[in-house]
């Protein structure tokens, strides 16, 4: 075998997700290499250290009976910030960050609450990013609220690592079953409890029954399920990971199909112990029969150091095509002026059949340190390609620098071809460092995405974009989890400007931003007259921009101090009688250490693609911890061919987008253009004030608000409530790159209309008015979520069976006259049931399919629950079980509007 090629078969599963690298690995039956990161505005507290050794112990005995002796905890690494004291047992990381931590410990954004929750927003199955856990979360008493933090891990891990959601709800505590009772939605229904109201009353703290929602039919607002203490039931830990007895996931006989929760909408009603068992850890693990109790875990404490980035640029002959040196040096220059951030430690190598160590490395202290080693970028481009000799000479300026190659990382861009590469991934791999490779035009070698996956690091690919290379160093930007080191990309433009032409725009400077703002202008042939003007009406000119003294045709004007708020106006005007092609980057940084910007990451739900697959977009808009929702985000994917596509980007809970209004912006794509390498490039902006700050996670342990022990409610504290669900976002602008991904298989272009199918609808929603029911569902597109359906299917029933099962021989709905909209749009339509006859209480289940023009049908959808009341003339009465039966609503009339997934 070649060597290095062995490790490829390791981490091929890894090169198929697209979510951030994790170190996290099953070495018989024991997870090994958990990374629990402490950010760095947390207070240095040796209890937090105790507290997560404390916590991970108790999970790992308690995971080992959930999975029924599959799986524990084995190997967990504390990564400690900076800013703590040194200490003789802290270790060197090596590829461990708090950017690829599994579990961040971190203070919570805003002061809104310590939920544990994971962020994870991928399709069932999916990994998820990361688990948060607050410092107040780990060092106060949280046993009657989340139970032991052991437990309330497992439950969190299960979100992280399987894919697996909440089977709870909070904004639909409750729903009507099949059997017309009212029940609280659970998994399993075997839980017992009570539900009441608990509400301040005259000083004084009252506990009553629930009353029925006099439009609904469920109970009020205010209800809430309160458990037995004592339980039978075992399961579920999705559900209450707190109570004793729970120690068992849903399995498919304990599984509650019909409660409105997220697992049943996003896994098709499967039970988490089923989407568990389809994993590749559960197919690669046994149970350990001869054991009762797994192992201890191991701990290592490792403390995060200066960043130490070698860059390593192809200089080959090649790079002398289409302006590519030229190109390479802007985008090196910018990043070593406005991106790598100070007190780092950077070298240079460049590279063609051999290899220079241009400069060993460089610590960045001050503005005057960055021309020692941009001074140096290569000036002409000639030779052949040696990727692995390039490799060699950046570990040989690192370890030549009294630094250790084992958490360094490599910044490694090329453009051609090396048919040797693969003798040096045994030597990488060994290295301990993380290479990000940036491969420059179609030629470059195929193996690159290797080494960035073998050694956790980004991927990026730029052709015919002129800023495809700008954008890609600006994405490797601090990992620390410290906001002022990041950069952040507030606007990247190219203008081809004819002769003598001249463009306008703006540029809007937000107010958590403002700190080490550049304006970077770049050109092809003649330099072009520069006005600047910043909100107040301070103009600068071309002649406070500095010149580059390498001749690599840019300028860059750093604004003093911070950046003035608000709309910056440019205008760019080509001094040149022919046309030219001149790019704009504009970059900074948070303005205070205890604001958080707003930040957009994007990605591809995986790094590889086989057609006819699709795959997804994702970006996140985020303001510390929090989403932002209300912006206006838009991802453009180039392939090889230099054929683009412009993709608006959806946070509307329809199509690819699985929780609608949690700032993760959504598409499929599937606008394949041939095979090879593409790239992805966000565009996030706020107009208008139009975003807002949402106060609330998904995917989070459920905060117990009481418990019935001996007959008697005990109630725990009341949780501060929040009195807006939402804030208001000012207006901004960012601009992030999703790194490349590899498509192959697909064709060279064209419709593909006969391929994909229009997506399942997931929000179809009933109720009746008067005796009609109502429908509302967003519409899917011809494929999957775009263009327009070519007609609906709708059926009904009285049992959410049929549908599921035999849903082609449920009674069909008359839609002759409903011609579907455009995919995203709203859909509304109102039929009367003829041939299901309408009683005095009435319910009935819906579900519909679309239908593209060459007859591709969709999933069918979401179940729909239409419920008709016409109650008995009884006093109202309230039940304080989990069931209460129709007839016993007081109410004169109304109807009910539920999910069934």
């Amino acid at each position: 075998m070649v060597p290095g090629l062995k490790f490829l078969l390791f981490f091929s599963l890894y090169l198929l997700q697209g979510v951030k690298s994790s170190m996290v690995h099953l070495n018989n039956n024991g997870y090994d290499g958990v990374v629990i990161a402490i950010n760095p505005s947390v207070p240095e507290d040796d209890r937090l250290i105790q507290s997560i050794k404390e916590m991970v112990s108790q999970a790992s005995t308690y995971l080992f009976e959930a999975s029924k002796g599959r799986f524990y905890f084995s190997d967990v690494r504390i990564l400690v910030p900076m800013t703590w004291k040194s200490k003789p047992e802290y270790l060197t990381p090596k590829r461990e960050s708090y950017d690829k931590a599994d579990v961040i410990v971190a203070e919570p954004y805003l002061k809104y609450g310590d939920d544990p929750y994971t962020l994870h927003y991928g399709q069932c199955g999916d990994r998820g990013q990361y688990i948060h856990f607050t410092p107040n979360f780990l060092l106060t008493d949280n046993l009657p609220m989340y139970g032991p933090r052991g437990r309330v891990f497992v439950h969190e891990w299960a979100h992280l690592r399987w894919g697996v959601f909440d089977e709870y709800n909070t904004d639909r505590p409750f729903y009507m079953s099949g059997k017309n009772a009212v029940t609280a939605t659970r998994c399993s229904t075997g839980i017992t409890g009570r539900n009441v109201v608990h509400e301040r009353q005259r000083g004084s703290t009252v506990i009553r029954p629930c009353r029925r929602d006099s439009t609904t039919g469920l109970y009020e607002s205010k209800c809430t399920f309160i458990p037995d203490k004592s339980q039978t039931a075992r399961d579920s830990i999705m559900f209450m990971q707190n109570l004793n007895t729970v120690v068992e996931f849903c399995t498919e006989k304990t599984h509650n199909t019909e409660a409105p929760n997220l697992q049943n909408k996003i896994c098709n009603r499967r039970s988490t112990w089923d989407v568990i068992k389809e994993s590749a850890d559960f197919h690669n693990a046994s149970p350990m029969t001869a054991r009762e109790a797994p192992p201890p875990p191991t701990f290592s404490l490792l403390k995060a150091k200066q960043r130490v980035v070698c860059l390593v640029l192809d200089k080959s002959g090649s790079m002398d095509t289409g302006d590519r040196l030229i190109r390479m040096n802007q985008a090196a220059e910018l990043y070593l002026t406005q991106i790598v951030e100070q007190k780092s430690r950077v070298g240079l190598v460049t590279f063609d059949s051999t290899a220079i160590i241009q400069n060993y490395l460089t610590e960045i202290t001050n503005s005057n340190d960055y021309p020692r080693i941009t001074a140096n970028l290569p000036q002409q481009a000639s030779g052949g390609t040696s990727i692995c000799r390039g490799l060699e000479a950046g570990f040989q300026a690192i370890t030549s620098s009294d630094q250790r190659t084992s958490g360094s990382e490599i910044i490694l861009l090329t453009d051609g071809e090396d048919k040797q590469i693969s003798s040096c991934f045994e030597a990488v791999k060994h290295s301990g460092a993380i290479i990000h490779t940036i491969a420059l035009g179609p030629d470059a070698a195929r193996e690159l995405e290797t080494l960035s996956t073998m050694t956790g690091g980004l991927r990026f690919y730029a052709n015919r974009d002129i800023t495809g290379l700008m954008d890609a160093f600006c994405g490797i930007s601090s990992g620390s989890g410290d906001i002022l080191q990041r950069a952040l990309q507030l606007e990247s433009k190219a203008f081809n400007i004819t002769g003598k032409g001249l463009v306008k725009g703006t540029v809007l400077v937000d107010s958590t931003v403002g700190n080490d703002t550049f304006f970077v202008v770049t050109w092809m042939t003649k330099k072009p007259k520069i006005t600047l003007q910043d909100p107040k009406g301070k103009k600068y000119t071309i002649s406070d921009f500095k010149d580059d003294e390498l001749n690599i045709r840019s300028v860059r004007l750093q604004i003093p101090g911070i950046a003035e708020t608000g709309t910056w106006t440019y205008s760019l005007s080509n001094e040149n009688a022919r046309s030219q092609l001149l790019t704009l980057t504009v970059t900074t940084r948070a303005r205070s250490p205890t604001v958080s910007p707003v930040m957009a990451t994007a990605h591809m739900s995986h790094n590889t693609a086989q057609y006819p697959s699709p795959l997804m977009v994702y970006a996140r808009v985020s303001q510390g911890f929090l989403p932002v929702l209300g912006a206006s985000v838009t991802a453009v994917i180039e392939a090889e061919d230099g054929h683009r596509v412009t993709l608006e980007l959806w946070d509307n809970g329809a199509g690819a987008d699985t929780v609608k209004n949690d700032g993760i912006y959504t598409r499929y794509f599937t606008d394949y253009h041939g095979n090879g390498r593409y790239s992805l490039k966000v565009h996030v902006q706020a107009r208008k004030n139009t975003a807002r700050l949402s106060l609330r996670q998904q995917n989070k342990s459920l905060y117990i608000p009481g418990y019935i022990e001996d007959g008697k409610i005990i109630t725990n504290p009341t949780r501060p409530e929040i009195q807006d669900t939402e804030a208001p976002v000012e207006d901004f602008s960012r601009l992030t790159s999703g790194g490349s991904f590899i498509v192959s298989g697909a064709p060279p272009g064209g419709s593909h209309t006969h391929v994909f199918p229009p997506s399942k609808v997931t929000d179809l929603e009933a109720e009746f008015k008067g005796d009609h029911i109502h429908l509302t569902w967003t519409a899917p597109g011809k494929v999957l979520d775009k263009g327009r359906a070519h007609r609906y299917v709708i059926r009904m029933s009285w049992h959410s069976q049929d549908l599921q099962e035999d849903f082609h021989n449920a009674t069909l709905v008359n839609t002759s006259g409903l011609v579907p909209k455009e995919a995203g749009s709203k859909e509304n339509f109102e039929f009367k049931p003829g041939s299901l006859k309408i009683g005095n209480s009435s319910m009935f289940y819906i579900a519909i399919q679309a239908v593209n023009e060459v007859s591709i049908t969709s999933e069918i959808s979401n179940i729909a629950q239409a419920v008709r009341f016409i109650p008995s003339q009884e006093p109202n009465i309230s039940d304080l079980g989990t069931k209460m039966l129709s007839p016993s609503l007081t109410v004169f009339l109304f109807v009910a509007t539920l999910f069934i997934f």
